[in-house]
């Protein structure tokens, strides 16, 4: 995602492990809540360029405080100390990986 939140599909869909038929499904119902625009890459006609519109920021920015909250629920909450510490040294060692 750049400055402008405008980010090719074909790479937003290698980013979210999904396929692109899928993702242009979803991106009709976002487009449909007016979250996000598509239009043709003006530098290749072949790519479709996806922008998140002022909408589409703020329902992110409205979601992520409850989408935190349910993730701590369900992933770390149910670990002891010495679990969470284990799985953030894992998870550091994939990260450095990508």
């Amino acid at each position: 995602m750049t400055e402008t939140h405008t980010m090719r599909l074909s790479d937003l869909a290698a980013q979210c492990d999904s396929t692109q038929p899928r993702l242009s499904k979803l991106m009709v119902r976002f487009e449909q809540q007016g979250w996000v625009t598509r239009c043709p890459d003006p530098d290749n006609g072949r790519y479709t360029l996806a922008t998140l519109t002022d909408a589409g920021l703020h329902k992110v920015e409205d979601s992520a405080p409850a989408h935190v909250e349910r993730v701590r629920q369900l992933v770390f909450d149910p670990l002891s100390a010495a679990q969470q510490r284990h799985l953030g040294a894992a998870l550091s060692r994939i990260a450095a990986l990508v």
